[in-house]
This record gives structure tokens, sequence and C-alpha cells, in this order.
């Protein structure tokens, strides 16, 4: 997922007052805080933020009043955890959609491997629709905690165990007690795939859940439409600047999706939304595909960009989707501009060649085929 809104200042400064990192290995005293703060923000400037973060908690506990501590220590974690987190929590369509869907499978007695925990938020309403059991893992030592926080706040910690692990090195029998029956995962970006859903739920299949899990989301589709905006395409590439050829930065410029929200830019849709790819995770297992894809433009116009999103089926009859015609979403779209603007006319043929490596889609080429 990618970052969607303007920073929270006042919600991290708040965070910002709770010990959420690791067991931090015992510097030297001798190091003093300034020193530590020194070495930290070293990392800092490296992006090393995971590290950095430890060394700024380390002075935090020497020197817990400590400003240069605390503001470094926010400025590591900001680097660890992007402000759409906020966004997400405060979606209402997406949380109730999660919550009615997690109330239809969870049963009394039931194992629920939630991954990806962030807030907890999933592990909480799985514990609350009656799991006997709910085990949420996250790969972030700082969140983790943060959600363990959260869920003794809440009086779930004898229900919720948050592992501060990523998913792919739980094992059944430290961390799981038996196979899991249900899973939750929410491991999606813009595009569906880039957060890497569909390993992480082949994964938890083979080595964590039962033989015939439940597993929310049970299946997702990739739609996309031709757009004309010469505004999109401004955003990807540079021609003439006061006077200056700046094309050549052009080499720099992105050749796979950026996630922008459509409706904030003027946009015509040159075509109806085409279906690239479905995947049923509940099954699999989900191999790398190229198609083409014949698309007939309802309009007239030059394609600058093709914009995709998609349709996640938590269970039958509940869906979400951050299509460009649903402005509550947090997700935005994700937006691939052409290499070169692409004439298209109504009623003329388009063919999209597309791909995916399971963790990424890919638009090849988009060719306008000759009129018959």
């Amino acid at each position: 997922m990618t970052t969607d809104y303007a920073e929270r200042t006042e919600s991290v400064v708040m965070v910002a007052d709770v010990d959420c990192s690791p067991p931090a290995p015992r510097l030297s005293a001798a190091d003093g805080v300034g020193g530590l703060c020194a070495r930290a923000e070293a990392l800092l400037r490296a992006a090393v933020f995971g590290e950095a973060a430890e060394v700024f908690a380390e002075a935090l506990r020497l020197a817990p009043g400590d400003r240069r501590a605390r503001l470094g220590w926010n400025r590591a974690v900001r680097g660890l955890v992007p402000r759409w987190h906020f966004a997400m929590m405060n979606d209402v369509e997406r949380n109730t959609a999660f919550q009615a869907a997690i109330e239809s499978v969870v049963r009394p007695g039931s194992l629920v491997l939630d991954i990806g925990a962030g807030s907890g938020l999933l592990a909480m309403m799985a514990a609350r629709a009656g799991a006997e059991r709910v085990v949420t893992c996250e790969a972030v030592p700082q969140v983790a905690a943060v959600a363990r926080e959260i869920v003794a706040r809440n009086g779930l910690a004898g229900c919720v165990q948050v592992v501060a692990k990523p998913s792919y090195e739980l094992r059944v029998g430290v961390d799981l007690p038996r196979p899991a029956d249900v899973l939750t995962t929410e491991t999606v970006d813009c595009a569906l795939l880039g957060e890497g859903i569909v390993p992480t739920v082949e994964h938890a299949r083979r080595h964590l859940l039962t033989a015939d899990p439940v597993v929310v989301p049970w299946r997702g589709t990739v739609l996309a439409q031709l757009v004309h905006s010469p505004e999109l395409s401004r955003l990807n590439t540079v021609d003439l600047v006061s006077g200056f050829d700046l094309s050549e930065f052009n080499r720099l410029a992105t050749a796979e999706y950026f996630s922008f929200r459509l409706r904030t830019v003027p946009h015509t849709g040159l075509s109806e939304p085409v279906e690239l790819f479905s995947f049923d995770f509940g099954r699999g297992p989900v191999e790398p595909e190229r198609r083409r894809i014949r698309v007939e433009p309802v309009a007239d116009g030059t394609c600058h960009a093709v914009v995709f999103w998609f349709s996640l089926g938590l269970v039958p009859g509940i869906v979400l989707s951050n299509g460009p015609d649903n402005p509550a979403s947090h997700w935005r779209q994700a937006v691939q501009c052409l290499p070169a603007p692409l004439p298209v006319r109504a009623g003329q043929p388009v063919d999209l060649i597309v791909s995916h490596d399971r963790e990424h889609v890919f638009v090849e080429r988009v060719v306008a085929l000759e009129a018959p």
C-alpha cells in the first residue's frame, strides 16, 4: 500500500508516549544520551529505521524526557509506519465489511490466524465474534508492541496473542497451538497484489492452516480502464520547462503503476472497466500469468494511462472496492502511464498486454488495432 494522507502529527505524538520498541541491546551508559542520539540519527539518515528506533529507545530509557531522543524516535517510527495506517483504521466501509465477514465465518472453538496485525483491529473483531483463540502476527516490532497494548487495553489479552514475526516465520506448535481454522488478512495495496497477499496466503495454507480453512478475503479481481488525462501524464513525464528541455529526466520515470486518487484530476474514461485478472485465495496455487485483453473504446480521445483497481470479496456477498467511483475508500487507484500517449477511436478495438508475477500487476503494452 502507499501513503494517501497528510501526516497525523497529533496521533503520532500520542503513540510516541508508549515505549513500543523491542528490548534493544543494552549499550554502554558511557555513550551518553547525546552519543546514542548521534548514532541513531546516522541510522535515520541511512533509512535504517528499525535500528534507529531501537537506539533512540535506548536513549529514552536513560533520559525519558530528552526531546532530541523523543523526536528522533518518532521520526524513525514514521519511516516504519506509513501514515495511511490512520486512514485505514478510520475507513468505516472497510471496517464494517471486515466485521460482517469475520462474524459470518468465526465459530465457537475457532482458532483464527490474522496476518498483518497493524493495530490488532481484525484480530479483536475475531475475538469478539466468538473465536476461542486468535493469533495475529506483525512483522514490524514497534507496531506489534503497540498492538499488544491495544489488545490488553480492550480486555482481550487472554484471547488474542500478538506475535512480532512475519507470517513465514510462524510455526505450529510454537506460535500456534494447532493449525488455524480461519485466516484473516488485509495485505493488499491499491492494485491488490503489491503487499504480497498471494505468497502470504499460499504459505499459510501449506504450513499454518487446516486442510479446509476459511480464508478472508476469499477472492479478488483486478479491473482496468483506459483514461484520457494529460494531468496524469504530467505526473510521470516532463518536456519543456521554463524554456529548458528536461525530457532526458523521463529515463527515471516510473515504469510500473503508482497510486493516485483519480478523482483529484480532470480525466475521461475512454472505455468501460475490463477484468485483467481474478484470484481465488482459498485455493491456488496462483501462477504468473500474461494475457492479451481486447478493449473497445467508447469515446474518441488520447489514452494517457491505464487505471486499475481491485474488487475484493471478503466472503460471498461482502465485497470491497477501491474503484474510482468509491470516494469512501481509503485506498487510491493504481495508475500506469503510457510511455507515449495513444490516440483511440470509439468502436476501434485496443489490445492490452498485461501480466502479473504474483506480486505485481503490469501493463506491458497498449496496442491500437487497425480499423477493418
